[in-house]
């Protein structure tokens, strides 16, 4: 058994079962990779793939289990390659991110500049992702680590860390009559068109059901997925809208006043996703500290050995 059969299975497996695109992928040749994986399964004993004819066609029962195992055993190989790395060039490398929309687009823009100051010499990747295949990125090792806005279910293998709180905010034009509300009311605010998130976005529902809980009916204008579009909107005086507060820059958004609004539609909560057990090389746990100052290397350690799983913000 050797290193290059467990790669041969697992990209036979990443490129839908096509021999001659895993052997293209590995720079290599189709029936190197056919006769490396037929020797494989002749020493275990067990066929990993299902075949018809000379074609596979998926995996087996045991094919399955094989397969996690060649995958951990493969991420402690890049691990083993990352700590090399790491002791022969401290401040050096490269960090990929995934990222939602309103994490890319608003919040690690104040982190990214510092970070890059920080340490010149690391190959920064910032990669803008729907929620639903940020989590796979990071359990396939594409990315190093993900920061999503919406709260996401636990995944096992991926460990989840809180980093930010946010609530929901109202944005208006500056001579809007709710700017001069001191504490706005779902009353006062449906008198006017809604300008919101689409329903793919995961708090829509959320602030459908607000209005619905206290029997009140929205006149929800325009649904986009994109808060900047929200704001277009309403600095054309077409409604008012409402955005998750982290997408509000007072700065960048001087045709408009925001107004907290958590105390009728709540708070959220952004997280940072990791592969549990994964090597992260110091900048990495810089980047982290950046984004969430009580994220220390620490407390971050012992969340990838799996030691607690309540961490506070």
């Amino acid at each position: 058994m050797n290193l290059h059969q467990l790669r041969f299975v697992r990209e036979a497996v990443r490129q839908n079962f096509n021999l001659t695109d895993a052997a293209k992928a590995l720079f290599t040749s189709q029936p190197g990779v056919s006769k490396a994986i037929i020797e494989l399964e002749d020493e275990l004993g067990v066929d990993i793939f299902r075949r018809h004819g000379k074609r596979i066609r998926g995996l087996t029962e045991p094919g399955r289990m094989i397969l996690n195992s060649i995958e951990l055993i493969m991420q402690e190989i890049d691990d083993l390659k990352r700590i090399g790395k790491e002791y022969a060039a401290q401040d050096a490398g490269s960090l990929t991110i995934a990222a939602s929309h309103t994490q890319a687009r608003y919040f690690l823009p104040k982190i990214i500049p510092a970070f890059m100051q920080k340490y010149p010499k690391v190959r920064l990747s910032l990669l803008q992702r729907k929620v639903e295949d940020i989590a796979e990125m990071v359990l396939l090792d594409q990315a190093n680590l993900a920061v999503v806005t919406a709260s996401v279910p636990e995944i096992e293998g991926l460990v989840t860390l809180p980093c930010h709180q946010w609530e929901y905010h109202l944005v208006v034009k500056p001579d809007h009559p709710l700017n001069d509300s001191r504490m706005l009311t779902l009353d006062e605010i449906a008198k006017y068109p809604l300008i919101t998130y689409d329903r793919v976005f995961h708090g829509r529902n959320r602030i459908e059901s607000v209005f619905e809980q206290r029997n009140i009916k929205a006149d929800i204008l325009l649904e986009v997925i994109d808060a900047d579009v929200i704001k277009t909107y309403v600095e054309l005086g077409l409604g008012v809208g409402i955005i998750v507060g982290t997408a509000f820059d007072a700065e960048r958004d001087k045709n408009l006043r925001s107004i907290p609004v958590g105390h009728l539609f709540g708070t959220g909560r952004s997280s940072i996703l990791i592969r549990k057990n994964a090597y992260l090389r110091s900048y990495i746990y810089a980047f982290i500290e950046m984004i969430s100052p009580n994220l220390n290397r620490k407390l971050v350690e012992k969340a990838l050995a799996g030691e607690g799983s309540d961490y506070e913000l």
